[in-house]
């Protein structure tokens, strides 16, 4: 996913008001203006979205250790991050404050290695090009796949599938089985949207109506194209959609039960064994020590977790 990120108008009466302050603040981008962040533990504005307090977390110095200097270096973890991917990463109330459990593991992790956390919103499909350069790491719901490995290494942390939203009710009568002449919205450069521009070659080879595929670089824009009707039916990772149901009140579903459950792992620089080690270790350490499960419970998504950290596992095609 994940899960990147004008706005468009809506109806307020179609949502929550907290996914219209979240809509408000996701017009990011990687250009030299884009909205970027120093997330200290704690620092969010709202209680609602403060999430896990990583002041306790003591930096464990053999773990540290493993860290080249090209990382470590200037004393601080910077990570790159899709701000519109609530609950794993999105912007606090505020507009300006990375949170979610991918922001906490990021805080945690940067703990342990003793360095400060800087979290930089980004659009999603720009930032696997960008780690070892721009960012020590990318933490934004990566799914682990062949294509993906071929750009960067990677460290398993949790685990998630796809999920179809609809309105609720369905009013459009969508069957994700036949999604030919059907308004599909997506995000871009997710894994989701490769399922779907899949979909299409097949009704083209058919001989039937192309999907209306609607991608966007925002998650939240997607999220309204349904809300609003611009879209019959969206297409995320479990627990975005989940979120995003959740954030919308009455106006959304999901469609179907969850597909394809597969890992979600952090970013680095390909062939830097080095930081993937101490990323590894650190994972590992706060799995162990019972950190990561209580991340994931403050946000509702401990049903993705793992137990393992894994570094480059193991696809299937």
């Amino acid at each position: 996913m994940s899960l990147s990120k004008g706005m468009q108008s809506v109806a307020a009466a179609t949502l929550s008001a907290a996914m219209l302050i979240a809509m408000a603040a996701c017009g990011t981008s990687d250009n030299a203006g884009n909205a970027s962040a120093s997330a200290d533990s704690g620092s969010s504005s709202n209680s609602s979205t403060k999430g896990f307090d990583t002041s306790s977390i003591k930096k464990d110095d053999a773990i540290a250790a493993l860290l080249p200097d090209s990382v470590a270096g200037d004393g601080t973890l910077t990570v790159g991050t899709d701000t519109s991917y609530a609950p794993a990463e999105f912007l606090a109330e505020d507009g300006k404050t990375p949170v979610g459990f991918d922001v906490d593991l990021s805080k945690a992790l940067a703990a342990v290695f003793g360095l400060k956390e800087k979290t930089v919103s980004s659009t999603f499909d720009s930032i696997i090009p960008s780690v070892g350069s721009k960012y020590d790491i990318g933490i934004s719901s990566f799914t682990v796949t062949k294509e993906r490995l071929d750009a960067v290494d990677f460290v398993t942390y949790f685990k998630a599938g796809s999920t179809w939203v609809t309105k609720k009710g369905n009013p459009d009568k969508v069957d994700t089985a036949n999604l030919c002449g059907v308004k599909v919205a997506v995000q871009t450069g997710t894994t989701q949207e490769e399922e779907i521009n899949a979909a299409n070659d097949q009704c083209k080879a058919d001989g039937k109506p192309e999907i209306d595929i609607q991608s966007s670089k925002l998650q939240t824009d997607v999220t309204t194209a349904v809300a609003s009707g611009k879209a019959s039916i969206f297409y995320a990772d479990s627990p975005v959609a989940g979120y995003a149901i959740e954030q919308t009140g009455d106006t959304l579903a999901a469609l179907g039960d969850d597909t394809g459950v597969t890992p979600e792992a952090v970013a680095i620089k390909k062939g830097d064994s080095a930081t993937a080690e101490a990323v590894q270790k650190a994972i590992q350490k706060l799995m162990d020590d019972g950190t990561y499960k209580k991340i994931l419970d403050t946000w509702g998504v401990s049903s993705g977790a793992v137990d393992k950290a894994e570094i480059n596992p193991a696809v299937s095609e």
